[in-house]
């Protein structure tokens, strides 16, 4: 974008959760952490669940937890791709926490992948409410 800001496009399966210009969106891909700022390089990479973190242009900080999904970045847009999302102020935290605590008991001992999808995207349920 001209003006030094990233369009950003945050999309559940069922809804747009968020729209609009950033400076910095942080996710978590399968090869690691991400860090989007304008003029970034193009890429495109499956998405691990957990928190996500996009710094709007006003400055304020909208934090989400997203299940496992795509994240797209080229020529400063960037979209997110996910079945489930959650604004933070969205998520109840006593629920959270019941479902982080339901879900790492589920994956103890688990190899299931779909298992361990459910427990990134409860963890990132609970890290979305405190960072």
């Amino acid at each position: 974008m001209s003006n030094g800001t990233l369009r950003v496009e945050l999309v559940a399966a069922d809804r747009l959760v968020w729209s609009g210009e950033a400076t910095m969106v942080m996710a978590r891909t399968v090869e690691g952490d991400i860090g989007v700022l304008v003029g970034h390089a193009p890429v495109l990479s499956v998405m691990h669940g957990g928190a996500l973190r996009i710094t709007e242009a006003s400055g304020n900080v909208l934090q989400a937890a997203v299940s496992d999904g795509f994240v797209s970045v080229a020529a400063d847009r960037v979209s997110i791709l996910a079945d489930r999302v959650e604004l933070a102020e969205e998520i109840d935290a006593a629920a959270a926490r019941y479902d982080l605590d339901e879900a790492a008991a589920a994956a103890a001992g688990s190899e299931d992948p779909a298992v361990a999808a459910k427990l990134r995207f409860a963890q990132g349920r609970v890290d979305a409410l405190t960072k």
